[in-house]
Parts: C-alpha cells; sequence; structure tokens
C-alpha cells in the first residue's frame, strides 16, 4: 500500500511540474503568486516527496493560476 501511495505522489508530482513549466514559471514565481507556500514545500510536491492538505492544493492552484481541479486532472 505504501508503495501505491508513493507512486500516486509521484504521478501527481510530475503533474504540477508539468504545468508550471508549460506555464514558463519558476518555483520562486509559485510562491511568490500563492499566499503562504515555501520554494520547499513546492520542491516536495513536483518530487513525490510530500503528502499534502486541501489548503496546500489550493494555494498550489493559487501559484499556478490554475483552477484546483486542473491541478487533479491526470492519469493516476
Amino acid at each position: 500500500m505504501e508503495k501505491q501511495r508513493e507512486e500516486k505522489l509521484k504521478k501527481f508530482g510530475n503533474h504540477i511540474k508539468k504545468i508550471r513549466t508549460e506555464l514558463n514559471l519558476s518555483q520562486d514565481e509559485v510562491v511568490l503568486n500563492s499566499d503562504k507556500l515555501i520554494k520547499a514545500t513546492v520542491s516536495d510536491i513536483e518530487n513525490g516527496k510530500r503528502n499534502f492538505s486541501y489548503s496546500t492544493l489550493l494555494d498550489l492552484a493559487k501559484g499556478l493560476g490554475k483552477h484546483p481541479k486542473d491541478l487533479l486532472d491526470f492519469e493516476i
């Protein structure tokens, strides 16, 4: 079960990184556009190392300038 969770977090992280790079945003820019994200959080999410809360998802969406549903639209 732990392995499956890790794989899903990595897939989500890859999806977030793809969105960010397609928007030509740096991690620093995502942080500046958000309310309270820090660069380490963005990096951990993109690398599949962080299981995060709903409020972090909302803030990440704000930082990327996307609707939260867009962040969840990926193949698991």
